[in-house]
């Protein structure tokens, strides 16, 4: 992946905000749901896509902290 540029436009700050705010509100209705369902199959595919968005989440922290490292796949 390309090198995040030391100094961030307020254009994609903006972006990087709406990203994080997306995909924090996406983990935590995941997380929700994953404890409403019966279903084994069901409640693992939702905690693979609560654990995708957590991601993403800490992607954009550490782009932010100028730290990027590709996160870990689960």
């Amino acid at each position: 992946m390309e090198t995040v540029p030391k100094m961030i436009s307020t254009k994609d700050l903006s972006y990087l905000e709406d990203l994080f705010s997306w995909s924090f509100t996406s983990a935590k209705v995941a997380k929700h749901f994953s404890k409403e369902v019966k279903d084994q199959e069901i409640q693992d595919a939702i905690l693979q896509f609560e654990g995708i968005q957590k991601n993403i989440c800490l992607t954009v922290l550490n782009i932010l902290k100028g730290e990027f490292h590709e996160p870990n796949n689960q």
